[in-house]
């Protein structure tokens, strides 16, 4: 389904885009606040916007499925257990 519907590929590829750029200032503002695969999340926001027709629907899939769950929680908990 994912590969075949141009819509909801673009509309991870964006998300994606929006969660790497989210990442990038988190970092820029607090250097102290970690995030497990930061700079590989922000890489992958650059590939996606600068390199597009090398990112495969696979790779991005495989990020949505493996990657993404992990790392909603991850920051749910942060922000819970944050005094921010």
């Amino acid at each position: 389904m994912y590969t075949k519907n141009t819509l909801l590929k673009r509309g991870i590829e964006r998300n994606l885009e929006i969660i790497g750029e989210a990442v990038s200032r988190i970092l820029k503002e607090n250097t102290e606040f970690e995030i497990t695969n930061a700079r590989r999340i922000i890489g992958l926001r650059n590939q996606i916007i600068h390199a597009y027709d090398s990112i495969s629907d696979e790779n991005i899939w495989s990020i949505v499925i493996k990657h993404l769950p992990n790392l909603k929680t991850e920051i749910e908990e942060k922000i819970n257990n944050s005094t921010l």
